[in-house]
């Protein structure tokens, strides 16, 4: 009945409040909702998630079932799932992946995720079917949380304190110290301009010999330079803004 669904979407608007966008759509239909579990930059943290015909959109739960704030929204045309096997701590996970964003997200229950996956994944197929479109060429790396690397993921050496801080490499998601991060390159994937990558990845995304890069003059006096602009774009990803943790929570 489009009028019953009709209203289905407008109580998810309204529970967003007058900060999320509208999602009242000609044709658009609301499929399924629940609560996940998505692992953020800072941590795993409890996400409403609403799987529309064309969009995926979740946001933080203010009151359950009546408030959310946060509202990310994602076209389903560029989502791709990848399964996620089971550990002692975190089970029943999976992978959304998209050229800007890419992130871990968990289910209560083995069916749970099963749904859910299905769900989208058909979703994904009916649109992709109709627009008459493919899938996208590349996808954003998942960053590790800052839970999981206590050590730079590239040396190995650093500790990370107060006073040494953590960077996520844009290209392949890793936790690293500034030493082993001292350049920026553009990814194409990403619509915005040059943002951190580590070390390796930059040989690897740009041919430069390894040791040209370490010893580099310029890669210090950009890494001086781009001090101030990536404490900004490191608070901009932090959880609470639900930014690049995934790419823009992460």
């Amino acid at each position: 009945n489009s009028e019953v669904n009709t209203r289905r979407v407008q109580n998810v608007e309204q529970c967003f409040g007058s900060s999320g966008q509208s999602l009242v759509s000609f044709g658009r239909v609301l499929v399924g909702e629940g609560v996940l579990i998505k692992m953020c930059r800072k941590g795993p943290k409890q996400r409403q998630f609403f799987l529309f015909n064309d969009i995926l959109v979740y946001g933080n739960i203010l009151i359950a079932k009546k408030r959310y704030n946060k509202q990310n929204l994602i076209p389903l045309e560029e989502i791709c799932l990848e399964n996620l096997t089971d550990d002692t701590q975190l089970r029943n996970g999976w992978l959304i992946r998209t050229p800007s964003k890419s992130f871990a997200v968990y289910a209560a229950t083995p069916t749970e995720k099963s749904e859910w996956m299905m769900h989208i994944e058909r979703s994904v197929q009916d649109l992709l079917e109709k627009s008459k479109k493919s899938g996208p060429p590349s996808l954003a790396a998942v960053w590790v949380p800052d839970s999981s690397a206590s050590r730079c993921m590239s040396c190995g050496r650093t500790q990370f304190s107060l006073l040494q801080r953590r960077h996520h490499c844009r290209a392949c998601g890793n936790v690293v110290c500034r030493s082993c991060s001292s350049h920026s390159l553009k990814i194409s994937s990403l619509k915005k301009g040059a943002v951190r990558v580590c070390d390796q990845c930059f040989v690897k995304l740009s041919s430069v010999e390894y040791y040209e890069v370490k010893g580099s003059e310029n890669g210090i006096d950009e890494r001086e330079k781009r001090e101030e602009r990536e404490k900004r774009e490191e608070s901009d990803s932090s959880e609470d803004s639900d930014e690049d943790l995934s790419n823009d929570d992460y």
